[in-house]
């Protein structure tokens, strides 16, 4: 076996045990870390809570041999930080316990680092090979590398969709898909950090936007509702997480609740994913309605989209968004289908 496949294996490991930090680790990247001794796994590690040891640390620290370090390789789907922040850096460390050699899935696009702990571990002497299953590394962490190379959240929309392509009617909530795929929303929730809906579909469901049926943290909620036409008894304003509410009139903060002006002269979408950018919040689901969901896709300000379908015919209602992607996955649930897209323009849904 050639040492690139070597390296690909391991750095495979590395991007299965990423996904574990996925909705808890914000801002910082979900990142993987695998330690090798004779081509041996003795040592793993998942980036932890924010505040908590990176990746590196973890897996450094999992090793019950320390002197194995000496002779080992440390395998990392993003470049080690190179920089003080709630934790030492993580490139301090590697060099501290002489590891002698590195594989990194991919550079940094964070401004503090971005090439500086590759450089670092060059300079002390370390054998350091980049770009190991470079694009799934990217992948891992495509809320990240969005928020930080084009200033805005991650975007995804979802919305589910009747057979004949109708998502909602008029004042009226009415379910489209089945439990599971219910249950597989509350996940996704739980792995983004906001969750926005407009006026007219928080009028209709009243909706709590929170992870009641999956454990995991609440996203921010966040709503568009112009002239505050959302009565103040609806969950919205119950103040049990935290809560933006986008609107012309007033700019107020209550403990988990803001209302925020914006100028409604104006296109309203650059001015929340600004806002979003600066508040830290690097990722963001749309939930609805069909108006708002297409409002960012004629924007083309979107990154994904989950569409989940039921066998359902409805014959009239409110038509579902429209999009040109690419399809990437597809599965099923009994009833429901469920088609992921990104935004490459390929083909129309």
């Amino acid at each position: 076996m050639t040492q690139q496949a070597i390296d690909e294996i391991f750095m495979s490991r590395c991007i299965q045990i990423a996904s574990n930090g996925l909705g808890t680790t914000y801002p910082n990247p979900f990142v993987g870390s695998v330690i090798v001794h004779n081509n041996k796994i003795i040592g793993e590690g998942f980036t932890s809570k924010y505040g908590g040891p990176h990746a590196e640390v973890n897996a450094i620290n999992s090793v019950k041999d320390k002197e194995l370090l000496k002779e080992s390789t440390l395998y990392v789907t993003l470049e080690p930080c190179s920089h003080f922040g709630k934790t030492p850096p993580c490139a301090n460390l590697i060099i501290e316990k002489e590891i002698p050699k590195v594989v990194i899935g991919t550079l940094d696009p964070f401004a503090k680092v971005n090439g500086q702990g590759y450089l670092r571990l060059l300079k002390n002497g370390i054998d350091v090979r980049l770009g190991v299953l470079e694009k799934e590394c990217l992948a891992l962490n495509k809320r990240f590398i969005t928020f930080h190379e084009k200033k805005r959240p991650y975007i995804i929309l979802k919305w589910a969709q009747t057979e004949d392509g109708y998502m909602g009617r008029d004042d009226v909530q009415k379910w489209i898909t089945n439990q599971y795929s219910k249950q597989l929303v509350h996940k996704w929730r739980t792995e983004e950090q906001a969750i926005l809906v407009g006026k007219n579909t928080t009028l209709i469901d009243n909706p709590q936007l929170n992870t009641r049926l999956w454990d995991g943290n609440n996203p921010v909620r966040i709503a568009i509702d112009k002239n505050l036409a959302i009565p103040q008894s609806f969950h919205l304003y119950d103040q049990t997480q935290q809560t933006v509410i986008f609107n012309s009139i007033e700019n107020s903060e209550q403990e988990n609740l803001k209302l925020v002006q914006l100028d409604f002269s104006t296109e309203i979408v650059p001015q929340i994913l600004n806002y979003l950018y600066e508040a830290n919040i690097q990722s963001l689901i749309i939930e609805g309605g069909s108006a708002t969901i297409q409002r960012f896709i004629n924007l083309n300000l979107w990154d994904e989209a989950r569409i989940l379908s039921s066998d359902t015919i409805w014959n009239d209602g409110i038509l579902a968004p429209r999009l040109k992607g690419t399809r990437t996955e597809k599965f099923r649930f009994l009833n429901d289908e469920l088609v992921i897209f990104e935004n490459r323009i390929e083909e129309e849904i």
